[in-house]
């Protein structure tokens, strides 16, 4: 068992608001594993028939409990989970109700009720980088190309049948029982084709030609994809400036084990690791969590990689480098000529210790990863 104390604390902190937590996150990220991990607690496993009986009358169940805290794995698995919860967060708000799935709730049709006011959701998201060293990961680039699910990661080799196997799992378990798609092959093929253009711009029609399927077929199925955490959108940031881009959002597979898979690679070449480093910024951004995480571009190409706004009009630059000194401030510049408020914050693998550089107009902060929540919080 490795210790995630990170995500423990965003499990209690959640519960001082309410009774009753989400706990979502893809098939492997370790939601059974870490709530296994939560101390005394009455565990049912919604697979199995067995624990679903003990659930036929939620209220006597609930009433019986003796344990502080009950867990709920698999919750989707109920013939009517958001009743069973919400019985248990109105009528026994003294228990701590921890319930999990692959998907967001309300994702499919057995979710009647959102829940609202009820719940928190914590999206449990593939190991951070600030966590391998619990892992006995000390090789960043091990990460970046096995990725950060726990099996795939702690695997004494490279298991490249690992991925093709979760694929077919989640397709079964997650998108077939839950959003009933037919096509196997043609979602399966967009989410490959997802995987390998993580990073870029969004463009559907592209989408739709790679999985021949039409273009609101995408659309529903990229709805999918975002419910079950398979794939994260963002949307461009903003404020009226001229010249920006506002259409087409950028898209980023889930998991950087699967992006270097779809793409082929099973060794990283130094021109690979900038885009991996990427995608662990914004699995640490997503985790904070941040209210909203965007990117900016204007049409000549300048890109800020992140950008978080904040209250008051301030709105931090977050830049994404793989080697420090090869930064340029030009986009930055750009962005801060439309947004002049807040911090401008580079992040890479190589530094150890917080600095700051002048860089022209710019006071710009280079940080290590395991600072970022704190400077953006």
């Amino acid at each position: 068992m490795v210790d995630r104390p990170f995500w423990k604390s965003r499990l209690e902190r959640a519960w001082t608001q309410v009774p009753l937590v989400w706990l979502a996150g893809v098939r492997r990220a370790g939601k059974t594993v870490l709530a296994h991990e939560l101390g005394e607690a009455e565990f049912l496993n919604c697979d199995l028939p067995s624990d679903v009986s003990r659930l036929a009358d939620p209220e006597a169940f609930f009433r019986s409990m003796k344990k502080p805290l009950v867990i709920l794995d698999e919750v989707h698995q109920l013939a009517d989970p958001s009743r069973v919860l919400k019985i248990a967060a109105d009528a026994f708000p003294h228990l701590r109700i921890l319930a999990t799935g692959s998907s967001t709730l309300a994702a499919t049709r057995k979710f009647r009720d959102s829940l609202t006011g009820r719940k928190r959701s914590v999206a449990l998201s593939p190991v951070l980088a600030e966590e391998l060293p619990a892992f006995g990961v000390n090789d960043l680039n091990d990460r970046l190309l096995r990725g950060g699910l726990p099996p795939a990661l702690l695997s004494q080799e490279p298991n490249w049948e690992f991925y093709a196997e979760w694929l077919d799992s989640y397709f079964a378990r997650d998108v077939q029982e839950l959003f009933r798609v037919e096509k196997r092959g043609a979602f399966l093929t967009l989410v490959e084709f997802v995987l390998r253009q993580s990073g870029g711009l969004m463009e559907v029609t592209s989408l739709a030609k790679h999985a021949g399927v039409s273009r609101p077929t995408v659309m529903s199925w990229m709805e999918i994809l975002q419910a079950t955490h398979v794939a994260h959108v963002l949307r461009p940031f903003s404020g009226g400036g001229r010249r920006e881009l506002i259409a087409r959002p950028k898209l980023y597979g889930f998991d950087t084990g699967f992006v270097c898979h779809s793409r082929g690679w099973d060794r990283l070449r130094p021109e690979d690791c900038g885009l991996l480093w990427e995608h662990l910024v914004l699995d640490t951004l997503l985790a904070a969590p941040v209210q909203k995480v965007y990117f900016w571009r204007d049409e000549s190409g300048r890109e800020v990689d992140f950008v978080v706004p904040k209250p008051g009009g301030h709105v931090d630059a977050i830049e994404c480098k793989w080697n420090p000194d090869a930064f340029e401030a030009k986009s930055l510049r750009t962005f801060r000529e439309a947004y002049p408020e807040g911090r401008n914050l580079v992040l890479s693998p190589h530094v150890m210790t917080t600095y700051e550089r002048q860089m022209g107009e710019l006071k710009v902060e280079f940080l290590p990863i395991r600072d970022l929540r704190a400077a953006v919080a």
